[in-house]
């Protein structure tokens, strides 16, 4: 475990995420060898700490202070480039990360993807191994029996390859509604994330932890120090709460920290919209004001206000359109 930078404390953490390493045909997904070296050597700055995803976690739910940018790493997918480029670069630097897995493509041995002794040999080496149901499977739209059989499968396979059920989830896809969020929480897992843009503070909710994604377009150094460097929104009422949407577009809305000031400069934009209109109601509610209806399947909403230090504050939310 590499534990760097000061003794400052902050309140939140950067979860970084990727997929695919070196896999040029995959642009979407993948993330060049090029792009991840030089994401590696940023973090090697020592005012990076970067601290395994489970710690960061269990300081955040227990209101522990994290070293001032503290950065988690994540890879979903399991993907075979994981094992032989990520993860030999990531040793070497002793840098943590969690793993998250949907059983069914190692199962079947498919051949861009690890295979059950690779996933051993990390779990014996200290990685986090997080789930991703069994079939990958877009949670929102199957609904919750689905769902449900989905995880149960997926943990059973974990039992018997790896002794035990992991305590992380990932939704595939980012793809989370309000009762695959049961469905994960009555399997006993304690945190699970989407891929929406956002900074993991104390207000985030347990079961919709936010990530930075990386891929080849959204890459580059600059962003990725962006990234890094940035500070939580913290936001509470959440208006609908659901992502799941039963309205099309949705009237959302959230309240921000009543400690913060300046949200005149807060924007927001919509994957599919761009920037989209705000209203402010009183001094601190911000109600986001879609024109258009939302194309069927995933978009993102990411919110930015200036923060301190050339920081940028960062909320974000993944919707789901039936």
């Amino acid at each position: 475990m590499l534990v760097q930078g000061t003794a400052q404390a902050a309140d939140s953490a950067v979860i970084l995420m990727y997929h695919r390493f070196g896999e040029e045909g995959h642009p979407q997904t993948n993330i060049t060898v090029e792009q991840f070296d030089r994401h590696l050597a940023e973090l090697e700055n020592t005012k990076y700490t970067v601290l395994p995803i489970p710690e960061i976690l269990a300081k955040l739910n227990a209101g522990t202070a994290l070293p001032k940018r503290t950065v988690g790493i994540t890879i979903d997918d399991a993907f075979r480039s994981v094992y032989e480029i990520a993860y030999p670069k990531l040793r070497e630097r002793n840098l943590p990360f969690t793993l998250f897995v949907a059983t069914r493509p190692i199962d079947h041995k498919l051949p861009d993807y690890m295979n059950w002794d690779q996933i051993r040999e990390l779990h014996d080496a200290g990685i986090t191994i997080g789930s991703q149901t069994h079939t990958h499977l877009h949670m929102a739209a199957r609904g919750a029996d689905a769902s449900r059989a989905d995880v149960e499968a997926a943990n059973k396979r974990f039992i018997a390859e790896l002794g035990a059920v992991p305590s992380l989830f990932a939704y595939p896809y980012g793809e989370a509604s309000a009762a695959a969020m049961s469905v994960v929480r009555n399997a006993g897992f304690k945190f699970a994330f989407g891929q929406h843009s956002g900074v993991a503070d104390r207000t985030s909710p347990h079961l919709f932890l936010p990530r930075f994604a990386f891929n080849e377009a959204y890459g580059d150094i600059r962003r990725f120090r962006l990234v890094a460097n940035a500070l939580p929104l913290p936001v509470r009422d959440i208006s609908p709460q659901d992502p799941l949407l039963k309205r099309n577009p949705p009237a959302f809305g959230f309240t921000v920290d009543s400690k913060l000031g300046g949200l005149e400069r807060l924007n927001c934009y919509h994957s599919q919209q761009g920037k989209v209109r705000i209203e402010r109601l009183g001094t601190h509610r911000i109600e986001v004001r879609f024109d258009t209806l939302f194309h069927s399947g995933r978009s993102r909403l990411n919110c930015t206000l200036p923060g301190p230090d050339n920081r940028w504050r960062w909320y974000g939310r993944q919707f789901y359109a039936p």
